[in-house]
């Protein structure tokens, strides 16, 4: 064997495939980056000598204030929590009676129970309107 069979031979690259190459590099080290800024660790970070940033914990006032909004948040989730209860237990209750299990009907309905049924119906729409 050559010393030339030896070596790894790499065809040549399209245009697409260097610029995929291209693209695939940059995203790696801009999600680096992106981990390295969201740290909440003490960073500096020089991009060849262009600019440098620096990164520090979040101080003590800034600390409140996102403990404060995170409460915040809370209260509101757990009041509308509270208020979709109130509205499920309300409907549970209009609509609990009306749950039955009914065997298939052999007889048509007479223009009573028909009539029965409307009124049921507007009850229940009357009542979800008052809820709403």
């Amino acid at each position: 064997m050559s010393e030339s069979d030896d070596l790894i031979q790499i065809d040549k690259m399209s245009i697409d495939q260097a610029a995929g190459a291209f693209v695939m590099i940059a995203g790696a080290i801009g999600s680096l980056l992106l981990v390295i800024w969201q740290s909440k660790c003490h960073c500096k970070v020089n991009l060849c000598y262009i600019f440098r940033c620096e990164r520090r914990p979040p101080n003590e006032e800034e600390l409140k204030t996102l403990a404060n909004e995170a409460k915040e948040l809370k209260n509101k989730t757990n009041k509308m929590n509270k208020k979709e209860d109130k509205i499920l237990k309300k409907e549970e209750e209009i609509l609990a009676p009306e749950v039955e299990v009914q065997s298939p009907r052999l007889v048509p309905k007479t223009s009573k129970e028909i009539a029965e049924e409307k009124e049921k119906e507007k009850i229940i729409d009357e009542k979800l309107k008052e809820l709403i």
